[in-house]
């Protein structure tokens, strides 16, 4: 039983550090379809935001003091808020010293070797409600001083300096700490703090060479290189796209009239393109990067990767939870399924709001019905009042900076309970409590507002294999109206449940209009039979975006030597485009270990052998490598080898939970060297590092039966699918039960899994 491990692609897009070399002229992207006018502006070069400014001068002021102007600059008198004044911060041991010398901004704090050092500030990044400063380490790597200062007034907490990770004990050896790579500009941040970034990495030498065609976000991160443009404006270059890749045009003409019956707005024209809020979205949603090159009008993912609504990144109702950047709120929103966009609110030019308060939304809701003590129940102008107060409730992330949450929900105090998503009458009323806050709204409403449709109890059902886990998901999947990421993401959730309905609307989402859509459905064929792999997927070799044609590649590897013709040659170019992407950035070791795995599936095992150990030597605790590098080696029949791998990767975890991955690898190495009592204990400490995870009690469980201990794996079976009713548990439970003599118990088994999904095909012929 081998275990591959794939690693996750995503990262926290403005974690808040960035920094390089000087700016360049772009160079050609990575192939893929996009609009003529999208192929056209990569032909054309980046002239710096100050070759706007004589046309667009009403523009170009706007821009200037905005935070995208100001989301990286170099550091001088002038972008420095900080106080650099011989000023020290104190934090676990170590004292943090801020002096200016020679003209020179100098953090005194400790290195990548945990001793006092003088490090010269290079940049700062960002201006609201903080700024942090970049230092620049061995290598090209500019890394984010994680000693933040507060820009807000003093009246509001601000003009101090404080520490990211305010919960955390940090030292030099911490992948937190502002020299590890979580706090790296080249690959974190810069992206979306400056304009067209090539990271640059040498993997041969270990360094990067990252540059930009502005340091900070300028017009052409939005607009797309303005050399064709000038050359139209300047009567050199004609045509009706006057130069541009995209000329945002979604907006023009655009009423938004109330109809007076529902005091709502109904959009004069319906919208029939987002290239605005795609440019958006490339920076504020939480994705990954594969490709380089982005312009604008090119489809998000030819170069990115949403998230889903994943659990620990959004609560169960669709709200921001974790850092997820605005986008994948505002899409569940009924406000973009009504064709409002972003720059319908937003200045794109200041990122200021259009209009102050509430005023904003009342262009599109009567303020004689909204903007009123009956509907909002607060006394006018007081906390409450506000229509983002109930409607846009905010979190604060990076100890001071509160993001409001995109996705307009009606506040619903009766979910919390039952699915923990907040509410946005505790953003003020925490004492009273939820149950308070619903009958609040009884006595104003009756009870039909707890009728409204809502994705919590689905998606919290899904999450926790809790009753009509199944049939909800099926719901959201066969509902239309359902917002594609909310359709994506029940998509993969479904996975744990399977049934025909399940499949039927896996086959229906390969052809779905929505890329991210598309996306999940062919990652949701990983564990279909290789012959049912290829007739399906084979078209999307095809698709329109770059994420699902390279996704496709990779799931066809194992059965590629069957494709001919056109597929043949479509999948050798989404090949290729694949390890382009896994080549982007070698100096992560998520990134080494997916090249090692299609080096493998190559049959290239020594180059995949030194792929996962590069990954290893970049992070000794990266779990994914250790596993499967010790899986490569027991394919050659090196057990030996093998265990050597698992134990020194333990060593170097201790007993955390990560370790458990590698507990379940040793077991199964011992299991093949025929020391199964050795394997015993592992599997038994696998489910103590991770109990909440079924797979380790499965396999536990699966240990102790043959080891001829069978009450005692009906123990462990029944105590995991206690924790987390598991399909594997709760079936395996049931047999076992069942060859015992102990049928009532079977049943009650398949009866606990029968509330979750009674489609499953394995209950089909069984008992109950």
């Amino acid at each position: 039983m081998a275990l591959v491990v794939a690693a996750l692609w995503w990262w926290r897009g403005d974690i808040g550090g960035d920094g390089p070399q000087g700016d360049t002229q772009a160079v050609a992207a990575h192939g893929g379809p996009g609009s003529p006018q999208a192929a056209a502006a990569r032909a054309s070069a980046f002239v710096g935001s100050a070759a706007c400014a004589s046309c667009h001068r009403s523009e170009h002021a706007a821009w200037q003091g905005s935070q995208h102007e100001r989301a990286m600059q170099h550091a001088t008198e002038q972008t420095v808020l900080g106080d650099f004044g011989g000023v020290t911060h104190t934090r676990d041991g170590v004292t943090s010293t801020f002096l200016k010398r020679d003209g020179k901004f100098i953090i005194r704090t400790d290195g990548p070797d945990g001793r006092l050092t003088d490090f010269e500030v290079k940049y700062t990044f960002g201006v609201e409600p903080q700024q942090q400063y970049l230092v620049e380490l061995a290598g090209g790597r500019l890394q984010a001083v994680s000693v933040t200062w507060d820009t807000r007034p003093k009246a509001q907490g601000g003009q101090r300096w404080f520490r990211q990770y305010p919960q955390e004990t940090l030292d030099h050896r911490d992948e937190l700490h502002w020299t590890g790579r979580s706090q790296n500009w080249n690959f974190m941040c810069a992206d979306c703090h400056s304009t067209d970034v090539r990271k640059g990495y040498d993997e041969a030498k270990g360094s990067y060479d990252t540059r930009y065609a502005e340091v900070s976000v300028g017009c052409e991160s939005c607009h797309g290189p303005g050399e064709r443009h000038l050359q139209w404006a300047r009567g050199g270059a004609k045509g009706a796209d006057r130069g541009l890749a995209v000329l945002f045009h979604e907006r023009r003409g655009v009423t938004w009239p109330i109809d007076p019956q529902s005091g709502n707005a109904r959009r004069s024209q319906p919208r029939t393109e987002s290239q605005g809020d795609a440019v958006c979205a490339a920076c504020h949603s939480r994705r990954s990067q594969f490709a380089e090159g982005w312009r604008a009008g090119d489809p998000l993912l030819d170069h990115f990767l949403p998230v889903t609504l994943r659990e620990g990144l959004y609560h169960a109702d669709g709200q921001q939870q974790d850092e997820v950047f605005i986008w994948g709120s505002f899409l569940q929103s009924k406000m973009h399924a009504a064709g409002v966009g972003c720059a319908d609110c937003h200045d794109p030019h200041t990122q200021k709001m259009r209009l102050p308060g509430n005023t904003t939304c009342a262009q599109c809701h009567a303020p004689g019905r909204y903007d009123v003590v009956e509907h909002h129940r607060h006394k006018p102008g007081a906390a409450g009042a506000q229509c983002v107060d109930c409607h846009m409730p905010a979190t604060t992330y990076m100890v001071n900076d509160p993001r409001r949450d995109h996705g307009f929900k009606v506040p619903r105090p009766d979910l919390t309970a039952s699915t923990g998503a907040p509410n946005a009458c505790g953003s003020c009323h925490a004492d009273q409590g939820a149950e308070w806050a619903a009958s609040a709204l009884d006595g104003w409403h009756g009870k039909d507002w707890r009728a409204r449709p809502s994705i919590a109890p689905a998606l919290h059902a899904a999450r926790r294999a809790a009753p009509g886990a199944a049939r909800g998901l099926q719901a959201l999947l066969a509902d239309p109206l359902q917002p594609p990421i909310v359709r994506a993401t029940a998509l993969e959730l479904a996975a744990r449940y399977p049934s025909a309905a399940a499949d039927a609307a896996l086959r229906a989402a390969l052809d779905d209009a929505d890329d991210l859509v598309r996306h999940v459905a062919v990652s949701r064929h990983e564990g279909a039979p290789p012959e049912a792999r290829a007739a399906l997927l084979a078209p999307r070799l095809r698709d329109r975006v770059r994420a699902v044609r390279i996704e496709t590649a990779r799931l066809l590897m194992p059965v590629s030597g069957g494709l001919t013709g056109a597929d043949r040659a479509a999948f050798d170019a989404a090949l290729a485009e694949h390890e382009a992407a896994l080549r982007l950035d070698l100096s992560r070791p998520e990134a080494q270990l997916n090249l090692g795995n299609l080096l493998l599936q190559r049959g290239e095992s020594q180059a995949a052998e030194a792929a996962f150990r590069r990954s290893l030597a970049l992070d000794p605790r990266f779990v994914p490598a250790a596993a499967n590098l010790a899986d490569l080696l027991r394919g050659r029949g090196d057990e030996i080898g093998a265990e050597r791998v698992l134990r020194d990767g333990l060593r170097t975890l201790g007993s955390v939970a990560a370790a458990a991955p590698l507990r379940e690898s040793l077991g199964l190495a011992l299991v093949r060297q025929g020391r199964k009592p050795e394997a015993l204990v592992e599997f038994e400490a696998a489910v103590r590092a991770a109990p909440d995870l079924p797979r380790y009690a499965y396999l536990h469980a699966l240990a102790l039966d043959d080891a001829g201990r069978r009450p005692e794996a009906i123990k462990t079976l029944a105590a995991g699918a206690e924790r987390t009713p598991d399909r594997d548990l709760l079936l395996t439970l049931a047999m076992f039960r069942s060859e015992g003599g102990d049928e009532a118990g079977a049943r009650a088994a398949l009866a606990r899994w029968y509330a979750v999904n009674p489609d499953d095909p394995a209950l089909a012929n069984l008992p109950r």
